[in-house]
């Protein structure tokens, strides 16, 4: 592969071949080494992520996602929208890496083998028609509507705000009178602007501003719903890792 002469060496055509194609392996291994080792750090690979419609109004997911992005953009995420129970099921079963899920575990065996990580207790608002006595409030008693009639999501569909509603209102001595359901939150507020009811919803639910529709805080201290991340305790792969400090640092800038 080499030609030689008294002054000069010179690859011949073999030669130069088998270099340019040594040099292509080279490369390729180089390549290999740093992907094995951004896999390694967390840095790249798939990541299945699980959320819940309410989730995807509050400022935590977007400010994570955008993170998530800088700090490891080899990462891809593939998102699925998944109500809370439904996601600790899946997330046990391997289908799903994370979770954005909005109560804690009620199972033992979810509650055993899940790890959660609290990135905030987001306070219940009323959504009231614009036209309610107790509109433009600043706060107010939940016993304050005893008996006035409330939209609400089915209990199959969203069993945390439907239970956390029924709680609540037990708290106050009564027990709320569905008139409605809808099947997702934005069809709730809809619903409050016709003046049909009511509805309990998370606070970032403000951004949605719909004409006819009143926001009032609720004076009760256990009036929150959690924001969570599940994930699994046992053997999580790298990109959990990444994906739970990008979690921790976000909290933080958010100030949660």
């Amino acid at each position: 592969m080499l030609d030689r002469d008294k002054r000069n060496v010179t690859l011949t055509p073999p030669g130069q071949l088998f270099l340019e194609h040594a040099r292509q392996i080279l490369a390729m291994a180089e390549e290999t080494r740093t992907r094995v080792t951004e896999a390694a750090a967390g840095f790249s690979g798939h990541l299945n992520l699980a959320y819940t419609v309410s989730v995807s109004f509050h400022p935590a997911l977007p400010q994570i996602l955008l993170r998530l992005g800088q700090n490891a953009p080899n990462i891809r995420v593939w998102l699925s929208e998944m109500y809370t129970e439904p996601q600790f099921a899946a997330i046990r079963a391997g289908q799903v890496d994370v979770g954005f899920v909005r109560d804690e575990p009620t199972h033992e065996d979810d509650a055993r083998a899940l790890r959660l990580d609290i990135i905030d207790r987001e306070p219940l608002l009323l959504a009231l028609p614009a036209g309610h006595r107790l509109a433009g409030r600043e706060s107010l008693e939940l016993g304050e509507v005893a008996g006035e009639p409330f939209v609400i999501q089915p209990r199959e569909l969203a069993a945390t705000l439907y239970d956390r509603l029924v709680r609540l209102a037990a708290k106050a001595g009564f027990h709320p009178v569905i008139k409605q359901q809808a099947q997702q939150l934005n069809g709730l507020i809809a619903l409050v602007a016709a003046g049909i009811g009511m509805a309990l919803v998370p606070a970032s639910m403000q951004v949605v501003r719909l004409a006819g529709v009143s926001y009032v805080p609720l004076a009760d201290p256990d009036a929150y719903l959690l924001l969570a991340v599940a994930s699994r305790i046992e053997n999580p792969p790298p990109v959990v890792h990444q994906f739970l400090e990008t979690v921790a640092d976000a909290k933080a800038a958010l100030g949660l």
